[in-house]
């Protein structure tokens, strides 16, 4: 992969201890440097990741009839920014000795040394804590189904190290959230929820293959496995696999909940959007690749729309 260019944009930062795919320089940039890593060990530089965990939240609402419930739908933004916060911290203590060795992440906080692994630990027991608040904004039900992604969620940063596929288990981690708002609003229509989960963990493995494409020559010198190594040439085609898939599964949720030609067309331009990241992802390219990566917190607005249509008028 060709990601020099990549890579000596990010050197001519006036702080080296930004990666490569920060976002937000400006903003973190005016924290004490101390804040700053915390922000950082968080992603708080990087408001994708959170984006994309909490857009199934606000797909499964808004399917399942929650055009009025922007109280909850809030909740569920606050609980996605601090979960993922989460994850972001528990993964760097687990990865700190991996992280230094690919060039993308050996100036994260933890891996560098900037913030020890016991102040780390600290910072994700208050980000959980945030969740808890959340968490208790919820009805038991849904509360129950947020708590079995635990699980899920602390045996995700070994899963790189025993399985080519780690991005399938971050479609179920990541994703997570379609069945917590879904259960919250109503306990019917399974066969529809099941549809939405499914659809959301392989559009999940699409973008994140497409992230990964990033790190493919560190990943290969230290032995971390990953979609994108796997798929080797096959990239854009299993991208393409997994986002036809992910539209199909999501047509069969939609015409489940409202059986008629509104829901899929108002999936059209779903689809069309991840053809497009398709067709014009350049693989070896890591600023392509992150922008087509990035893309999808668009997409996921242009989903959300379409399940308040097709859930503004839904089969009740």
């Amino acid at each position: 992969m060709t990601s020099c260019p990549l890579w000596t944009s990010v050197r001519r930062v006036s702080d080296p201890t930004f990666v490569p795919d920060s976002q937000q320089r400006g903003l973190v940039a005016l924290l004490p440097p101390t804040a700053r890593d915390y922000a950082m060990l968080a992603r708080f530089d990087r408001p994708i990741g959170w984006w994309l965990l909490f857009w199934p939240c606000a797909w499964s609402v808004l399917l399942a009839g929650g055009e009025d419930r922007w109280g909850l739908i809030a909740w569920l933004l606050l609980g996605s920014v601090a979960m993922r916060g989460a994850g972001c911290v528990l993964n760097d203590i687990v990865d700190a000795d991996l992280d230094r060795s690919v060039a993308r992440t050996a100036q994260r906080p933890v891996a560098s040394g900037r913030v020890s692994r016991q102040a780390a630990a600290i910072w994700l027991g208050l980000l959980c804590l945030v969740g808890l608040v959340v968490l208790f904004q919820l009805r038991i039900e849904a509360q129950l189904v947020a708590l079995g992604s635990v699980a899920l969620v602390a045996a995700y940063p070994f899963m790189k190290r025993i399985t080519w596929w780690p991005q399938a288990w971050l479609g179920m981690v990541f994703t997570w959230g379609a069945l917590v708002g879904w259960v919250e609003m109503r306990s019917d229509h399974l066969v529809t929820l099941a549809a939405l989960y499914g659809g959301c963990i392989v559009w999940c493995i699409g973008y994140d293959t497409i992230y990964a494409l990033q790190d493919r020559e560190d990943d290969m010198i230290v032995g971390i496995r990953s979609s994108a190594l796997r798929l080797g040439e096959n990239v854009r085609a299993g991208v393409g696999a997994f986002y036809a898939l992910a539209v199909a599964l999501w047509a069969i949720a939609f015409w489940t909940m409202r059986p008629d030609w509104v829901g899929l067309v108002a999936l059209l331009p779903v689809a069309g959007h991840l053809a497009f990241q398709v067709v014009t992802l350049d693989t070896d390219d890591g600023e392509n690749a992150l922008a087509r990566f990035r893309s999808n917190r668009d997409l996921g607005l242009v989903m959300a729309l379409a399940c308040w249509v097709v859930g503004n008028a839904g089969v009740i």
